[in-house]
């Protein structure tokens, strides 16, 4: 299976390694608090997230969140996971893990939250966006070598081909039914043109690091990379409280972050955050950002019912369905 940890990281394991790098912490209440496909998230103390990847192509997005997000935090108006123990490399568990303060709120893919009941959050997500966009934030990554859209997410064409993959997969399975709109909307970005890279493009579409972003048409921005509907909490009340899972973080054109605003809001809740977001949205990106979140709905989709996981399966169909909704 293409979810399957490479290393399974138990609450024992997870207590003892924490225990032995950074004897300060009570590490007597230790869980795992969610897993995801290249991580594991344990709860120390009620009030420490630790994160262990479950992969070893998760390392390298791990040391960008160890490197990069502690500079991000300060200049974002959601909070975000801020490394403060980072742990090393040992006999027991080979990769570098890190630890930061547990946000508060749930991942809005579990939280229940209606369509129409989600302007609240995505006024916030607008705003938080709009900030990491900004072109100067890029300033401050320049030296950590962070890739340019390394899964080519912002390109039509290559997500439509990887989408069409998976929601054959899903009608197989009969999880999915082939729907009309989501097929011409993937034909259409079939036809569309590639994205214009920014720097030297390799054979894969992927450019070089953070200095790719002076070239090119269109200019790179810091991008969160797979902003969807498990990477934003929200508390009770349905206000975003945070932004989590950083793993990709990368250089890309917007249209990678802005997919959040047609797989998880609908109606009036994307309106609200497209107009918090500030800046207009043409029709070459609005495709790239549908697109990317079909591909993405589907991905999770596959996941929710591979894991047994009901409440993300029925969100991530609903996702695929708000993706082609005006």
């Amino acid at each position: 299976m293409q979810w399957a940890p490479e290393v399974c990281v138990t609450p024992q394991l997870a207590a003892e390694l924490v225990r032995e790098q950074f004897p300060g912490l009570d590490t007597r209440q230790v869980t795992v608090l969610e897993t995801g496909w290249d991580n594991t998230a344990c709860q120390v103390d009620g009030q420490w997230l630790f994160r262990f990847p479950r992969r070893e192509i998760a390392i390298a997005g791990v040391l960008r969140e160890i490197a990069v997000l502690p500079r991000l935090a300060a200049r974002l108006p959601l909070p975000i996971p801020v490394p403060e123990f980072v742990g090393q490399p040992s006999p027991r568990y080979p990769w570098p893990f890190w630890g930061a303060r547990l946000l508060p709120g749930r991942e809005l893919a579990e939280s229940g939250l209606a369509d129409a009941d989600r302007s609240g959050a995505a006024v916030a997500v607008g705003h938080f966006l709009r900030a990491l966009h900004e072109p100067g934030l890029v300033a401050i990554v320049v030296g950590d070598d962070l890739p340019v859209d390394p899964m080519r997410r912002a390109s039509a064409p290559y997500r439509a081909g990887r989408a069409r993959e998976s929601l054959d997969r899903l009608v197989s399975r009969g999880i999915w039914a082939a729907d009309r709109d989501v097929e011409l909307l993937l034909d259409r970005a079939e036809r569309a043109a590639e994205p214009v890279p920014a720097g030297d493009a390799g054979p894969a579409g992927d450019a070089g690091p953070a200095k790719a972003v002076v070239s090119g048409s269109r200019p790179f921005v810091v991008s969160h990379g797979d902003l969807h509907v498990r990477h934003l909490l929200v508390g009770a009340d349905g206000a975003a409280t945070g932004v989590i899972d950083w793993g990709d973080l990368c250089l890309a054109d917007p249209a990678v972050d802005l997919s959040i605003a047609y797989c998880e809001f609908a109606g009036q809740a994307r309106a609200d955050l497209l107009s918090a977001y500030g800046v207009a949205v043409d029709a070459r990106r609005e495709l790239a950002a549908r697109v990317l979140a079909i591909s993405l709905a589907a991905m999770l989709a596959e996941y929710a019912a591979d894991e047994g996981r009901p409440v993300l399966l029925q969100e991530s169909i609903a996702g695929l369905r708000r993706a082609v909704a005006a």
